[in-house]
């Protein structure tokens, strides 16, 4: 698409991407303020700023108070509080998306899936196994188990076109979640498919999410160490 036609923090935004990715701007740089970009680009105060904030949003800028705002380190960052669509954080980054679908299947649930749940024990559920990529390197392996009364259509789905967070999203209303995140070691197959070595360590995020008619899903999402990390930033009364 022609830059020029998009809305002019977009713009500004592509520039900043476009000296990072090309390794003009390294890690820890200081980029240009919010008046030194409304003259380069004969842009408002309001208008350079919201381009800072979305790209500090989505960690690929940090701000110091006092200081300016710099190049992030270049590991993707996800909020530890809102629940993210991880195709939309990559897209935020200017970067590819692209997944691999392992598994998508009916089966019986394990014990620990079942009550996590809050289905009978050896109840059906539904069983998928994706691996979500930034520009082609894989960044995690997301698998969950679906009620099938709360989503029976799961397994109908395109999920190379549609993130499962998205379809849920969409078809059940979540209401709520939990989280915990934990450091562990990869399984094989999990090593195998993000490409890292099995004694590395990886960040597990396991999430329940909730509609108003119950338990709808749960999720196992497996991130390798050295490339994810989680932030956020906090606002006191």
């Amino acid at each position: 698409m022609n830059q020029s036609l998009l809305p002019r923090y977009q713009q500004i935004k592509h520039f900043i991407l476009d000296k990072i990715e090309c390794g003009e701007w390294p890690e820890s740089r200081k980029v240009p303020s919010e008046n030194e970009l409304c003259q380069q680009f004969s842009v408002s105060r309001m208008t350079a700023r919201k381009a800072l904030q979305e790209l500090t949003a989505s960690g690929v800028l940090m701000r110091q108070q006092g200081l300016g705002t710099f190049v992030a380190p270049l590991k993707p960052q996800s909020s530890m509080l809102a629940v993210k669509n991880i195709a939309d954080e990559i897209k935020e980054r200017g970067h590819g998306y692209s997944n691999r679908i392992l598994r998508l299947s009916a089966e019986n649930a394990s014990e620990a899936v079942a009550v996590s749940l809050e289905l009978p024990e050896s109840a059906t559920v539904f069983h998928s196994i994706i691996v979500h990529c930034e520009n082609g390197l894989p960044l995690q392996w997301e698998e969950r188990h679906i009620n099938p009364r709360l989503a029976p259509d799961y397994l109908k789905q395109d999920f190379s076109r549609e993130t499962p967070n998205v379809y849920l999203n969409r078809v059940a209303a979540l209401t709520e979640a939990t989280h915990v995140v934990e450091a562990v070691l990869p399984s094989r197959e999990m090593a195998e498919a993000l490409v890292m070595d099995a004694t590395a360590p990886c960040l597990r995020i396991t999430r329940r999410s909730w509609c108003r008619h119950g338990v709808v899903s749960l999720a196992k999402l497996i991130h390798p160490g050295d490339r994810y990390r989680l932030g956020d930033h906090l606002q006191f009364s």
